[in-house]
């Protein structure tokens, strides 16, 4: 079974909420891709509509737009997503992961981009008591 630590950014308020989503809730998270919208009943939140914006695998390898794939991959990298260089005009090979959701991912970002009609603290607390 497939298990992710949902991370909730809220634009509205500038608050990151987390949640644990397993079962098949989080099979059908698997070959999403980053940038996509998914339903909020995925994640216990239903009339919300998200968006994914990243995630890190167990190690801690981020997750990158540009990246196709599930796959790890050395890329050679300037200052953007899994590198910022002290000195500018810097770049160095980074492991980063693709940008599809897989079973190896631990956990994924995600962004409210249509709230639903209770706050999201309510929809959060309702699933877990």
């Amino acid at each position: 079974m497939v298990e992710f630590k949902v991370v909730i950014a809220d634009p509205k308020t500038g608050k990151c909420y987390g949640k644990a989503v397993s079962g098949h809730h989080a099979n059908s998270l698997v070959g999403k891709r980053i940038g996509d919208s998914i339903d909020g009943i995925f994640v216990g939140m239903p009339g919300f509509k998200l968006m994914i914006t990243g995630g890190s695998d167990a190690q801690g390898i981020s997750m990158r737009q540009d990246l196709p794939g599930m796959r790890r991959k050395r890329i050679l990298v300037s200052k953007s997503t899994g590198f910022r260089p002290k000195h500018p005009g810097v770049r160095k090979r980074r492991m980063l992961r693709g940008n599809t959701v897989g079973p190896d991912i631990s956990q994924i970002n995600l962004r409210v981009v249509k709230h639903g009609s209770k706050p999201i603290e309510e929809a959060l607390s309702e699933k877990e008591a």
